[in-house]
């Protein structure tokens, strides 16, 4: 079965490469021959997983080493692959998702001229998405890792000819390499330290290390995780990033690629382990990132930003709950997967709301479509009670753990990151609430569809004509049944996994798992998470179910204001960064050209002074060379009588 594991990634590398490099004869069927081997990776995945779960839980990793990558003395480096218990789930959810999603794309891009190109970047995107959770070793990590960078960069700014994606496909590039360069920093201090990078020997080897040493390889693969997951500080390119195709939202924003920071942290549980410090301040970044995305959130009117910072502070959970150790390890993949399901289908409602709404993303211009999208209303709306926690849905018992893990932690800090937890759950009511009744309740408020030339929100994979009046309908079968079948997993992934600690179970010989305690009891706490729940959804139905919505949203307090811009984060990023690095930049100049410059160039004038005085005297006239042996004859003379006479 080991030989199976290169299928999975070769599958979606192929299609890449057929789809990108076979020309124009494949734009009537290359749509087809991408989802198909998407699905073809998926089945090596269910094959893979049936054979692994006959095992017994310590013999069930599987590994198949290609060959060697850099075959030198004293430096290793192999294309060699494990399959073990955490990246067997991500390979089901990568290849499962990533394969509906494929569906689902086949009908939202049939108007794009493009639409081979496209599967080919999704086939390229999955590929890397697998071996970046296939390596055996972090540096085959890292070549994975910049290869989800780029295929995201090019499915971003797929609608190049809109200088917003343009604009937002290099900020997330950009960004996104000041996280990658913690990676490599951390794989550098990684090779100095065990003189390896593979996972075995480097986890298996923190406790010979110092923990100041743990402490600065766990900053740099955090750092590394804010880039890829959009945490705080690095988060900026998330709600840009909607530029792309909504199919893109929903693969690489929701399922799969803000989950790869997560990934890396789990799966270097021994080094957090062994550095306190460092492990503390992932905790920190997941609540502060938490609140930040939910807060963020609430303000939004476009659908497809307001579910962005929904993922990032979904995401802020995750990285919580990975911060927490070993009573947290498990819960923060749990809560991964099932967040796949429910945020992955939102997305793909929105995408269909867009369909039937001449692609308008701003959802003050809604209103009333459950009665003219039916399939899209239930999906969408099961994914929404998914994600606010409704009780018996995959995102009650996720998050609902988390919170119980947070509180486990202990002391103050337990109580304050439990609380931050619990207040995040309420505002995440709060503003799904919104997102519902203002798309799907309500009387309608649609206008004439924009210009697509001047509407910078407006997707071209969807014809519009400008100036015409909604006509809201279902979208076809392609669009529906993923949506359909993603909302089977929101409602019942939780229940699957949680019952039982299945999940936790499964996931036991790679994280090592601990029981937590609490300082109240978990029906306490589960009392609460609902509270806080039916808190938020009855604040949203006041402010937006009973009272008109305006088409144009009002000024709003200073917070919200702020919100609408992100909090101020690319303002924030434009004067500490930008600003700072022209004025650092200005000063280095100066530096240069006056300490710098001025020394080479003093000394450069000073030689050139005293060898142009020197060359006047070698001016090839018998007589001055007379004149100079007399006079140098007249001092040494001299200098010979002045020494007797001492």
């Amino acid at each position: 079965m080991d030989n199976l594991i290169a299928l999975l990634v070769a599958a979606p590398l192929l299609g890449a490469a057929v789809l990108l490099c076979g020309g124009r004869r494949l734009d009537k069927t290359g749509h087809w021959l991408g989802t198909l081997l998407a699905g073809l990776s998926f089945v090596i995945g269910a094959v893979l997983f049936a054979d692994m779960v006959g095992k017994g839980a310590e013999d069930r990793a599987l590994h198949q080493r290609l060959f060697s990558w850099v075959p030198v003395e004293g430096f290793q480096a192999d294309i060699a692959f494990q399959l073990d218990q955490l990246s067997m789930t991500f390979v089901l959810l990568i290849t499962g998702v990533g394969t509906l999603i494929h569906v689902y794309s086949i009908g939202y891009m049939e108007h794009d001229e493009r639409r081979r190109r496209f599967f080919g970047y999704l086939n390229l995107f999955l590929a890397a998405m697998l071996l970046l959770v296939l390596a055996d070793n972090y540096l085959l990590l890292y070549f994975g890792w910049e290869g989800v960078g780029l295929a995201s960069y090019l499915l971003i700014g797929f609608w190049q000819h809109k200088p917003s994606a343009a604009t937002a496909a290099k900020k997330a590039f950009l960004v996104n390499r000041v996280g990658d360069m913690g990676l490599s920093i951390a794989i550098m201090l990684m090779f100095t330290t065990f003189g390896t990078f593979a996972f075995g020997p480097v986890l298996s080897s923190t406790g010979e290390s110092s923990e100041g040493m743990m402490t600065a390889i766990g900053l740099m693969l955090l750092l590394a995780a804010c880039g890829k997951s959009a945490q705080v500080p690095l988060q900026s390119w998330l709600g840009d990033a909607m530029e792309g195709p909504t199919p893109v939202s929903a693969l690489i924003h929701a399922a799969t690629m803000v989950t790869a920071g997560v990934y890396l942290i789990v799966r270097s549980a021994d080094i957090f382990n062994a550095a306190p410090d460092a492990q503390l301040a992932v905790t920190v970044v997941g609540a502060v990132t938490l609140l930040f995305g939910a807060i963020v959130g609430c303000a939004k009117d476009d659908i497809k930003k307001a579910l962005a910072g929904s993922t990032m502070s979904q995401i802020g959970y995750m990285i919580l709950a990975a911060g927490l150790g070993p009573i947290g390890y498990a819960f923060a993949i749990m809560h991964l997967v099932t967040h796949g399901f429910f945020k992955a289908g939102l997305f793909l409602g929105a995408g269909s709301v867009m369909h039937g709404m001449n692609d308008e993303v701003d959802m003050r211009k809604y209103g009333g479509l459950r009665k003219y999208m039916p399939v899209t209303f239930v999906t969408f709306g099961l994914g929404y009670l998914a994600i606010i926690g409704f009780p018996g849905l995959s995102g009650f018992f996720s998050k609902d753990k988390i919170i119980e893990a947070a509180f486990a932690k202990g002391g103050t800090e337990g109580w304050i990151l439990g609380g931050v937890a619990l207040l995040g759950a309420a505002i995440t009511a709060y503003y799904m609430t919104r997102v519902m009744l203002l798309t799907f309740f309500g009387e309608k408020r649609w206008q004439p569809a924009p210009d697509p030339d001047k509407a910078p929100g407006v997707e071209p994979g969807i014809e519009v004509h400008p100036g015409e009046m909604p006509h809201p309908h279902e979208s076809p079968r392609s669009m529906t049944i993923p949506m359909i079948l993603l909302a089977v997993g929101s409602v019942g992934a939780g229940a699957f996994f949680g019952i039982g600690d299945r999940f936790v179970k499964w996931l036991e010989p790679v994280t090592k798992f601990e029981h937590g305690h609490p300082p109240i009891g978990a029906a306490a706490i589960t009392s609460a998470t609902v509270a806080v729940m039916v808190i938020g959804v009855t604040v949203a139905y006041l402010q937006y179910g009973r009272r008109p919505v305006p088409v144009v949203a009002p000024r709003g307090s200073l917070l919200t204001r702020a919100a609408r811009r992100d909090l101020l984060q690319d303002d924030f990023n434009h004067i500490v960064l930008v600003r700072g690095g022209e004025h650092l930049t200005r000063s280095l100049v100066y530096v240069d050209h006056t300490l710098v410059d001025g020394v080479v160039n003093g000394t450069a004038a000073s030689v050139g002074g005293l060898s142009g005085r020197l060359r006047k005297l070698q001016n090839g006239y018998a007589r001055s060379y007379a004149v100079s042996m007399f006079g140098g004859t007249a001092v040494l003379i001299a200098a010979t009588l002045l020494m007797r006479a001492v």
